[in-house]
């Protein structure tokens, strides 16, 4: 999406692949999700491919994690506190906070604050 945001023109499942080094297979159905919720568009012929149809700006990226692999859960430790033999949690409380300022982040970023190293 981040590339697609800063692309002039349509890419093609191949093109990401080969920049991102996907699999065209998991990419194609990454792009047919997005497609599907209305992120981006698929435009056919020898110059068509995906575009974006929303505006970056507008776009968070929780928003695309959210659409691609559902709702961030918290941290689920797999012993429950009546079964733990620990005074403290283990972890220090580290994989909730982890998980708090992971979702911050996506929250707060959007397409346009991606920046890229190079040109596409």
């Amino acid at each position: 999406m981040a590339l697609l945001s800063k692309s002039e023109k349509g890419m093609s499942a191949k093109k990401l692949a080969e920049i991102t080094k996907f699999s065209v297979n998991h990419l194609s159905k990454i792009l047919h999700i997005l497609t599907r919720n209305q992120y981006l568009k698929s435009l056919r012929g020898p110059f068509g491919g995906f575009v974006l149809v929303k505006d970056p700006e507008t776009i968070s990226l929780y928003e695309i994690y959210k659409v691609i692999e559902g709702e961030l859960n918290n941290f689920e430790c797999t012993i429950t506190c009546d079964d733990c033999y620990f005074e403290n949690c283990l972890f220090g409380n580290q994989p909730h906070e982890f998980n708090d300022n992971f979702k911050s982040y996506l929250k707060l970023k959007t397409l346009n604050d991606v920046k890229l190293n190079r040109a596409i």
